[in-house]
């Protein structure tokens, strides 16, 4: 369970981060190597779920988004400065409820 977490916070950075230094050559006229930098990571970030033990595809995939909404308000917090409001972590707890009954409910 710990690695299946370290690997989900880990997929969800490496999609985030990738994504936003693509954000920020394309939006914010940064230099072309943040592009590709970020680009690298998105690969790094298509890669990284393989690496579970979860054996469905789509199930993974679905409890990733979870997780990535979660670590979006975290990155918005934490980098762009924009404080979550009561509604965003009402979400996000949503979302934590949903990630862990698709992953870890008791299936026959």
């Amino acid at each position: 369970m710990v690695q299946a977490i370290f690997l989900f916070i880990l997929a969800g950075l490496a999609e985030i981060g990738g994504g936003y230094l693509v954000w920020l050559w394309l939006r914010e006229a940064r230099p072309v190597w943040y592009g590709i930098i970020g680009g690298l990571i998105l690969v790094l970030y298509g890669i990284i779920p393989t690496l579970q033990k979860f054996p469905s595809f789509g199930r993974v995939y679905a409890a990733y988004g979870g997780v990535f909404i979660i670590l979006a308000v975290l990155w918005g917090w934490g980098i762009d400065k924009k404080v979550p409001d009561t509604y965003d972590w009402i979400g996000a707890v949503i979302c934590m409820v949903g990630v862990s009954v698709m992953l870890w409910a008791p299936r026959h």
